[in-house]
This record gives C-alpha cells, sequence and structure tokens, in this order.
C-alpha cells in the first residue's frame, strides 16, 4: 500500500486586529516556509486591517459579529452567556463547512466557548493560539501591559510569548512554543519600545509555532514533514 501522500495543510486564521502576525504567517507562506494554505480569514471586529491583507492576499474573509446575537438576547448575565454561545456555535459551523486542518487564533480577542470548542475537537481539527506571556502568567488580556508594569515594580525579570494549544480555560492550554523575553533597564521602560521588541519575537513565534503544529499534524496521518524545513531562532 503507497504512503499516504504530503498535502498543503489547510489553515483557518481568527484575527481582531492589524494583522501583523497573520502577515508573518501570509510571508511564510510564499517565501515557502511553511506547505500549507490560508482557506479563510475570519474576523470578530469589521474594522480589522488584518481582514484587508487578507483580501489583498486573495484570500476569502469573513465578519462574524457578537452584537447582532446580544441584541436576540436580554441583557443580563445570563442573556450575555446566551448570546455568546450562539455566536461561538454558529462560529463553529461556519469554520467547519471550509473543513481546515489547523485553526489559528492569531490576535483573536474573544474567549471561545465549549459551544465553538466541543464542535472543533469531535471534527479532529487542531486549534492553538498566540498569547504574549509565559505559560501560567498574565492568563488573558492586556498581557504585555501586566507584565511591563510588574517589572517596573521589580517583581519579575522577564516575560514572553507562546503558542499554545486552545481549551477552555484561557490560555492555559499545553505549550507549543515557548520564547522568553528578558526586560532590559534603560530600553523597556517604555513600553511602546518593548512593544515593538515583543511583536518582532511573536512574528518568528508564530511561523515556528505553526510549522510545528503542522508537523504534528502530518505525524498523526503518517505523513513525514520536510526535516529540513526552517525555524527563526531569533532570540531577545
Amino acid at each position: 500500500m503507497a504512503s499516504p501522500t504530503k498535502e498543503e495543510t489547510k489553515i483557518t486564521v481568527l484575527i481582531s486586529g492589524n494583522g501583523t502576525n497573520l502577515q508573518a504567517l501570509f510571508n511564510a507562506i510564499s517565501n515557502k516556509k511553511l506547505d500549507a494554505q490560508i482557506i479563510r480569514v475570519i474576523s470578530n471586529r469589521k474594522t480589522a486591517f488584518g481582514l484587508e491583507r487578507a483580501k489583498q492576499a486573495g484570500i476569502p474573509t469573513e465578519y462574524h459579529n457578537l452584537l447582532q446575537y446580544k441584541k436576540k438576547h436580554p441583557s443580563t448575565e445570563e442573556g450575555v452567556q446566551a448570546a455568546r454561545e450562539a455566536y461561538d456555535a454558529d462560529l463553529a459551523a461556519k469554520v467547519l463547512k471550509d473543513e481546515p486542518d489547523l485553526i489559528c487564533c492569531l490576535g483573536f480577542l474573544h474567549v471561545l466557548s465549549r459551544q465553538f470548542l466541543d464542535p472543533i475537537y469531535a471534527a479532529h481539527v487542531k486549534i492553538i493560539n498566540l498569547h504574549p506571556a509565559l505559560p501560567g502568567q498574565f492568563n488573558g488580556s492586556n498581557a504585555i501591559e501586566r507584565a511591563h508594569a510588574e517589572w517596573l515594580e521589580g517583581k519579575i525579570t522577564k516575560t514572553g510569548v507562546m503558542i499554545h494549544e486552545v481549551i477552555p480555560e484561557v490560555d492555559m492550554g499545553t505549550p507549543i512554543l515557548v520564547r522568553e523575553i528578558h526586560f532590559i533597564k534603560g530600553q523597556d521602560e517604555d513600553i511602546e519600545v518593548f512593544e515593538r521588541k515583543l511583536h518582532n519575537i511573536e512574528w518568528g513565534a508564530v511561523v515556528e509555532g505553526i510549522g510545528m503544529a503542522i508537523k504534528e499534524l502530518l505525524k498523526e496521518k503518517g505523513i513525514s514533514a520536510d526535516p529540513e524545513a526552517p525555524h527563526d531562532q531569533e532570540q531577545a
């Protein structure tokens, strides 16, 4: 029996913002650093510039708006939760319609509930997330700002970025790739300077982490990945 042949990994990307990490992924695929195809980019924000980046690259896009779901439910805690769950269920259906191999959350500012995750797991689709912090530190929003504030207070000396599997607990999935970033006195007091340094490292981590996830997917399918695929080793 012939061995399975290697095919491009089909990726759906979820975003909320400017899309610089998405651009890093575009560039890696264009430069043959990743054997993958982005089949759709979905945003929960209509003005996300990442949608324009995708359109310019000829990639299908979609805007999935939570507000319309909130309008259908009372503005109580239970109503908001019901709206989010309905939103997530429909988002899962939209994603699975394209039959991706991998879902990448790159700056997707929305906490995914089990109404999204359970159908994804059931379809055996891998989902990963980029988070600008070290495992177990600064989970959730504003991770960069919180880490920077604690460094200024003398509580920590480093932070980092990671690519991790997505589970219902926010930013608590198994790490795939972790990069430490040390704060440097005399340079990083200005948070904008530090953010630029962190984002430069993020772009390499996105490419390398997605590459590692693709290799794992191919391994599960019994397909050998390219052992010479390049990895960006830049560290701070």
